[in-house]
């Protein structure tokens, strides 16, 4: 995900995105780099409109915030989720790894 937020920040800074570029701001950030996925996504980025494409990812939330408007439905559920999330995670997980210990 670094390489992409590079990407996107040289992009904003309207800096050339390269693999010079990325390189520079992902070793500034103190990313252990790879030069195959530098190449890689300055490659991909070589046909795509950043500036367009940000945008549509931007207006895409816009899309569901009606869906969200509803009432307090759409509130609660995220505090569902959440109680769900906490209910499955009750430690049986571990009941498989007692039997590796005999």
């Amino acid at each position: 995900m670094e390489y992409v937020y590079a990407a996107m920040l040289l992009h904003s800074a309207e800096k050339e995105i390269d693999d010079k570029t990325v390189t520079a701001v992902l070793t500034a950030a103190g990313v252990d780099v790879d030069g195959a996925r530098v190449k890689a996504l300055v490659s991909s980025l070589g046909s795509v409109d950043i500036g367009e494409a940000m945008a549509t990812a931007v207006a895409a939330p816009v899309a569901a915030a009606p869906a969200a408007a509803g009432g307090s439905s759409a509130e609660a559920a995220p505090a569902e989720v959440a109680e769900e999330a906490e209910e499955e995670d009750d430690g049986a997980g571990f009941e498989g790894l007692g039997s590796l210990f005999g």
